[in-house]
């Protein structure tokens, strides 16, 4: 069986953060507009968490085994950073994930037609004013440094049971939308701010120059997190076969296998 080209990658890369930014941060605009919730109360936090955790299992399984569907450029620079991936080849899959976040924006544009998009928002979060951007850094980072650990742990160790990681990669972004929601949003994903922060710039949304302005806060924190995540795994995840005699030659068998 071949591999598949870095055109199809690039392309399940662009398809994959559509989705997320379509379905997840999509549910942030439809939300406002079913409820008239702004700020959210926690069953509208709760709902919008699960469109998080649904379009990501949507994503891993579809196009996980095609491209590894980073669908974030966090996870990207992270996987870079740590010589799973080839810095040129990252580069590619970035731009890919925010070609996608802005389709996904779009698309959420389309079903919002009629429905007044530029009061509504295409999915941009901020970060809560009795917080500031400091405190939502942190929070950002903490809440990358999480969903990295876990993407490091649950699918790119090999050792780690196989068919779960959409599952628990999924479930993991809702506790922490949970928990970091209230304070930044949870973007945990520059593509996932910047794409509609672009498209509704274009469509004139009265806080665009806010999100703009807070953009790198989306930007700083995940990256900076999913470094945190990364090296962290590195670190508790590593490996040494063991030099007791009999358990070095049952280990590397294990690995063969």
């Amino acid at each position: 069986m071949t591999s598949p080209t870095l055109p199809q990658k690039l392309t399940a890369e662009v398809i994959g953060t559509a989705i997320l930014v379509f379905i997840g941060a999509g549910s942030v605009p439809l939300t406002v507009h079913l409820t008239g919730n702004n700020p959210f109360g926690s069953a509208q936090l709760s709902t919008i968490s699960f469109a998080f955790a649904f379009a990501i299992f949507a994503a891993v399984y579809s196009v996980g085994h095609i491209s590894g569907c980073h669908i974030n450029p966090a996870v990207t620079i992270a996987l870079a950073a740590t010589r799973k991936v080839d810095w040129a080849t990252a580069s590619y899959y970035i731009l890919a994930q925010l070609l996608g976040a802005i389709v996904g924006a779009l698309l959420t544009y389309v079903i919002l037609i009629g429905n007044d998009p530029a009061a509504l928002g295409l999915g941009s979060v901020g970060v809560d004013s009795k917080a500031g951007l400091w405190i939502g850094v942190a929070a950002e980072v903490i809440g990358t440094a999480i969903l990295v650990f876990t993407v490091f742990g649950a699918a790119v160790d090999g050792r780690a049971p196989a068919g779960f990681a959409g599952i628990v990669i999924g479930f993991i972004v809702y506790g922490i939308i949970i928990l970091v929601g209230p304070v930044t949003g949870a973007a945990l994903n520059p593509a996932r701010q910047i794409g509609p922060v672009l498209v509704e710039g274009a469509i004139g949304f009265g806080k665009f120059s806010a999100r703009l302005g807070e953009l790198w806060v989306y930007i700083v924190g995940p990256i900076a997190g999913g470094l945190v995540g990364a090296f962290l795994y590195e670190f508790v995840g590593h490996h040494r076969v063991a030099t007791v005699p009999g358990v070095a030659v049952a280990e590397a068998a294990h690995a063969e296998a």
